[in-house]
C-alpha cells in the first residue's frame, strides 16, 4: 500500500532525495564514510554548505547584500535571534496571524517594546489583516510576520510596504511560491516542513542589518557570527544541510520555484474545489487568504473527525489530524507532496462522505 504524509513537520521528502540519500548513506562520494559521520572541518563537506548556499541563492534569486545562513536551533529560536540583533533602540512592530506569529511577538516583548500592531485573532486567525491599513511606527527597528500559518492555514497574498526592515518566518512556504527578497531585511525558516530534516533553519538576511548585535546577544545568536565563518562556526547540523542541498537540487531539476508553484497552486485548487463543493466538508478560512501549503477542514462532527483520522490512516494517508488548536484535520501538501498523493485524498474523502453523511 502506497503512503502519503500529509504531516506538517517534519514532512515528507521527494522519493528522488531520499533514494539518493540512501545510496550515499554508508559511502560519501568515495570517502569511505557516511555523510553523517563527516566532520565538518573534512574538506569533503565544505563543498556541501557552498553548493547548498549557491542553490538557494539561484532559486530564491537572492542579491550579493544578502548572507544565506544554515544554522540549529529551529524557527522558534530565531523568535529570540530577531530582536537581539535588530531591536537597537528596543522597539519592533509585529503583526500577529497565527500561533507561531503570536509566540514570536511573545518572545520579542523579552527584550523590549515589541507592540502588536495587528491581528487576526478576533476570528481564531481565520484572516490575514489588511496590510495597507495598519498603523506601523516610526519608531520601530523592524516589522515582523509569518507569512504562511502552518495550524490555520492561512498566508500573506501581499506583503506590506515597510519603511523598517521586514523581517518573515517563511518556514511552511519557504520554495513554495517566488518572493522578493529585496522586500525583506531578513527571511528565515525551520527547514522539517518543505527542505529538509529537521535540524536545520536557514537565515536570509541583509548584510548591513546584521553588523551590530544587541551587546547581550549570545555568540550563538549572532548572525554575524556564523556569516563570518561561513555557517561554520561550531559543528552544524551537517546531515540536515547535505539532505536539504539534495532537495534544492530536485528543485532545480523540476525547473525551479515558478514551476514547483504551478504545481502547489494546482493540488490545492483540486482540493479546495472539493471542500467548497462539499455539504460534508468544511474550511473556515477566508477564502483569499488560503494557504497553498496547509489545508485544514472538518467534518460535520468531532466524532466523524476522530473516525476519519483513523480510517485514512489504515487508507495509506497518515498525519492528517489537525492541531488541537484547530481539531478537525489538516493536510499539508508541500513541495513534496505528489498530485497523486492529493487525488488520493480526494478519493477518500469522497467514499468517507458517502458512508457517513
Amino acid at each position: 500500500m502506497r503512503v502519503y504524509n500529509f504531516s506538517a513537520g517534519p514532512s515528507m521528502l521527494p522519493l528522488e532525495v531520499l533514494e539518493e540519500a540512501q545510496k550515499e548513506l554508508l559511502d560519501f562520494q568515495g570517502t569511505g564514510m557516511s555523510v553523517t559521520e563527516i566532520s565538518h572541518r573534512d574538506k569533503a563537506f565544505a563543498p556541501i554548505v557552498e553548493e547548498a548556499e549557491a542553490n538557494m541563492r539561484e532559486l530564491m534569486h537572492i542579491p550579493d547584500e544578502y548572507c544565506v545562513l544554515f544554522v540549529q536551533g529551529g524557527a522558534s529560536q530565531q523568535f529570540a535571534a530577531v530582536p537581539l540583533n535588530l531591536m537597537h533602540t528596543g522597539k519592533a512592530d509585529y503583526i500577529v496571524t497565527g500561533n507561531f506569529s503570536k509566540k514570536a511577538w511573545q518572545e520579542g516583548k523579552i527584550y523590549g517594546d515589541a507592540r502588536k500592531v495587528a491581528s487576526s485573532e478576533d476570528k481564531n486567525f481565520t484572516y490575514i489583516p489588511d496590510v495597507d491599513k495598519i498603523p506601523f511606527n516610526e519608531d520601530s527597528d523592524y516589522v515582523h510576520i509569518c507569512s504562511n500559518n502552518t495550524i490555520f492555514g492561512t498566508r500573506y497574498v501581499k506583503f506590506p510596504e515597510t519603511k523598517k526592515p521586514l523581517v518573515c518566518d517563511m518556514s511552511s512556504e519557504i520554495l513554495s511560491r517566488e518572493v522578493d527578497v529585496k522586500k525583506f531585511g531578513v527571511i528565515y525558516a525551520g527547514a522539517q516542513k518543505n527542505l529538509a530534516p529537521a535540524g536545520v533553519t536557514i537565515v536570509i538576511a541583509r548584510k548591513d542589518l546584521i553588523e551590530d548585535p544587541l551587546p547581550v546577544c549570545p555568540t550563538m545568536l549572532k548572525w554575524k557570527t556564523q556569516a563570518d565563518n561561513g555557517s561554520l562556526y561550531n559543528t552544524p547540523p551537517c546531515f540536515a544541510i547535505y539532505m536539504a542541498n539534495l532537495v534544492l537540487r530536485h528543485l532545480k531539476k523540476l525547473g525551479g520555484i515558478k514551476e514547483i508553484n504551478k504545481i502547489n497552486e494546482y493540488k490545492a485548487g483540486l482540493l479546495y474545489d472539493f471542500i467548497d463543493n462539499s455539504s460534508f466538508y468544511t474550511n473556515s478560512v477566508e477564502k483569499p487568504f488560503r494557504s497553498i501549503m496547509n489545508v485544514p477542514f472538518v467534518t460535520p462532527s468531532k466524532e466523524l473527525d476522530e473516525k476519519f483520522v483513523k480510517e485514512s490512516k489504515a487508507a495509506g494517508l497518515v498525519s492528517l489530524k489537525g492541531h488541537r488548536l484547530v481539531g478537525g484535520m489538516r493536510a499539508s501538501i508541500y513541495n513534496a507532496m505528489p498530485v497523486e498523493g492529493v487525488k488520493a485524498l480526494i478519493a477518500f474523502m469522497k467514499k468517507f462522505e458517502k458512508e457517513n453523511a
